[in-house]
């Protein structure tokens, strides 16, 4: 029997969640909103690991302002864990200082990224695969990661493309090695894929040993290892300058480019666990509770005659008539009103305001 795996997960809670304004605004992003359920999602996102990974071991990674928010909402984690990035530069400056961290304490201890605004609904699948996943972390040299069975062909998903062959098995569950990540697909590439088979969608959730992410960034990403270990020393001399200099000198990439995309000795399982990045206001219509037309609320409605709408709109009643297919949001200072095929267009709401200087909605 294996020894268990000393497990630190690194919650990921910056980010500017611009798809669900006007809610989500600079100083409250979308992980620091009760979207999907009476708590936040970053909230969520903690409770729902506390039976494998106790709060001592919890790390969120974030800006400065996020961080105060953080504290207020998990106020049970060790100070020492609320990481501050000194400025935004992507996931893999954010990675490399969180598991420079935890490399410190412990070099073999086995790290579990995940984003803070994702819904997963079925937990308790979530959290045995997430053990087999750490399990194999702990006993492999190779990164870990789920693909998401895809079911439907998705644009705006990158995809993984497993290599064909035996799986290794860890706690009765089956990891296939990656192939490839893939970019986000056409239409046509995505239906291609499904057809095919042995595409799975990229979850953004990684495991990895804090030792062998720092021996795989010095065989597939040196410059990345440059920084790495410019990082170390920094964290070593507890000098705060020291370490803002040396996160400023990490190429501002993704951790998906910088690392995952390059490396060999990756490993996927299926993440069949309900899993939603919640990516824009369309995706709560398969969320929220709908009525017998389609249409789901948070707040009062009234409705004749319209069907497959969302509206939010807390407080207050909401009346539709003769409308299909629409996204309303309504908030003290601003209300949104959009096709629900369109929603992925909000973020440019957001560049329009910005370039005439109206910051007051932002």
């Amino acid at each position: 029997m294996p020894p268990k795996p000393d497990i630190r997960a690194v919650i990921m809670a910056g980010g500017s969640g611009t798809r669900f304004w006007p809610l989500s605004r600079r100083k409250l992003a979308k992980q620091f909103l009760p979207i999907v359920a009476d708590r936040t999602m970053l909230e969520e996102t903690v409770r729902r690991i506390l039976p494998l990974v106790p709060a001592r071991r919890i790390y969120t990674v974030a800006n400065a302002a996020q961080t105060r928010t953080i504290r207020r909402l998990l106020p049970g984690l060790p100070e020492a864990h609320y990481l501050v990035e000194p400025e935004a530069r992507n996931t893999a400056p954010s990675l490399i200082l969180a598991t420079a961290r935890i490399h410190l304490e412990n070099p073999r201890a086995v790290v579990a990224v995940l984003p803070s605004d994702h819904l997963i609904t079925a937990g308790d699948v979530f959290l045995r695969k997430l053990a087999a996943a750490a399990e194999a972390a702990a006993a492999e040299d190779a990164l870990i990661t789920f693909g998401i069975p895809p079911s439907f062909p998705s644009t705006g998903y990158g995809y993984l493309r497993y290599r064909k062959g035996a799986a290794r098995t860890f706690r009765k569950e089956p990891f296939r090695a990656v192939e490839a990540f893939v970019e986000k697909p056409s239409y046509e590439k995505a239906v291609a894929f499904l057809k095919k088979g042995g595409y799975a969608w990229n979850s953004g959730m990684f495991l990895w040993r804090a030792d062998v992410f720092a021996a795989k960034l010095e065989r597939f990403a040196p410059e990345f290892f440059e920084a790495w270990t410019r990082i170390l020393a920094a964290l070593r001399s507890k000098s705060r300058a020291r370490v803002a200099a040396a996160f400023a000198s990490i190429p501002a990439t993704s951790i998906d480019y910088a690392l995952m995309e390059k490396a060999g000795g990756v490993l996927a399982a299926e993440g069949d666990f309900g899993w939603s990045d919640v990516g824009a206001w369309s995706s709560l219509a398969g969320i929220w509770p709908r009525d017998a037309d389609g249409n789901a609320f948070k707040g009062a409605s009234v409705v004749l005659d319209a069907r497959n709408n969302l509206a939010y709109n807390p407080g207050r009643l909401t009346a539709l008539v003769g409308v299909d297919d629409l996204v309303i949001v309504n908030t003290p200072d601003a209300l949104l009103v959009c096709r629900r095929d369109k929603d992925q267009s909000v973020k440019r709401i957001l560049e329009l305001l910005a370039a005439r200087g109206d910051s007051e909605c932002l």
